[in-house]
């Protein structure tokens, strides 16, 4: 099935760009059900929320994913995910906490 080409096609996780099963799955795991949940969320705080629940650190490009969804949940054109790697790199080296996830993050819930 062809990805959406705006918002307003995605009717389900998959039918947006560059989310697959597993990225699909992740979503699910933060309580994302369907495409519109992700209009306003940031996708920073979803990947310290994601690798928090998993009790794993996701490699970055995971938050280059979430980012390319929740922009075109918010009314950009689609990109391919690595079109917001620079961007991240550029956020992350503003802010080193937008990717931090530390054990004690971890530990929230123990």
């Amino acid at each position: 099935m062809p990805k959406a080409a705006e918002a307003a096609q995605a009717r389900a996780l998959t039918d947006l760009p560059n989310v697959g099963p597993a990225t699909a799955a992740d979503f699910r795991a933060l309580g994302i059900v369907s495409p519109g949940e992700l209009r306003g969320r940031d996708p920073y705080a979803l990947y310290r929320e994601l690798c928090r629940i998993t009790g794993v650190r996701h490699d970055p490009c995971v938050a280059d994913v979430f980012i390319a969804a929740v922009r075109f949940m918010e009314g950009e054109p689609p990109h391919p995910w690595w079109h917001y790697t620079a961007r991240r790199k550029a956020d992350v080296a503003a802010d080193p906490a937008l990717l931090r996830v530390t054990a004690r993050d971890n530990d929230a819930d123990a």
